[in-house]
């Protein structure tokens, strides 16, 4: 023996770098398994976060579009209605001319009536020629004539200038005659008719 220590087995040393060498690859792992299990959660926040961002940006289109419809019925509506008020507005211009044309009817009726019923006369026929042509401008306005005479009276058709007594109850408040002829276009009366109307009155008890 020469007093030096043995060197058979191994030292102090050497034990202590084989164990840091079998735990290196251990601390190795652990520190790569750490930066992945800590980017898992910011991945779910940002799928997260994203979702929201699609879900919110849905719901925009979705009112967009709900507005845009609103939109599309208010502006078919005003179109609609401009066009009602637009035809109103013809219809009454219409009228108004409509009415001028039967005063002039009634004049020309006036004329015939006074012709004592002679409507073999050269006049009398250019009257009544005249006469009818209005009439027919009026028919293609689209102006009718009320019929009334033999109906129950209706005051929002006709204006009760007259009454005849009658003992027939059937015949109670109908129109018996007409004074004036009434017009109305479409369904708006531009001329009410003027009417003899009957009235009931039950006949003296002998």
């Amino acid at each position: 023996m020469n007093g030096n220590p043995r060197t058979d087995g191994p030292s102090q040393d050497a034990q202590a770098q084989e164990a840091a060498a079998t735990a290196a690859p251990e601390a190795s792992t652990e520190q790569q398994q750490t930066p992945a299990q800590e980017a898992a959660p910011v991945v779910d926040a940002e799928k997260q976060r994203l979702e929201a961002e699609l879900n919110a940006a849905r719901r925009r289109v979705d009112q967009l579009a709900r507005a845009y419809q609103e939109l599309e019925k208010d502006r078919e509506e005003f179109k609609q209605r401009l066009t009602r008020e637009r035809e109103r507005m013809m219809d009454v211009e219409r009228g108004n001319v409509a009415t001028t044309l039967l005063e002039a009817v009634d004049e020309l009726d006036r004329s015939l009536a006074m012709s004592g019923g002679d409507v073999s006369s050269p006049l009398a026929q250019g009257v009544k020629m005249i006469r009818d042509g209005l009439l027919s401008k009026l028919q293609q306005m689209g102006i009718e004539r009320i019929q009334v005479v033999g109906l129950p009276y209706d005051p929002n058709t006709a204006e009760a200038t007259d009454m005849e007594i009658t003992t027939s109850p059937d015949e109670d408040q109908k129109v018996v005659a007409e004074a004036r002829a009434g017009y109305k276009l479409k369904e708006r009366i531009i001329r009410p008719a003027r009417v003899k109307v009957a009235k009931y009155i039950a006949p003296a008890q002998a």
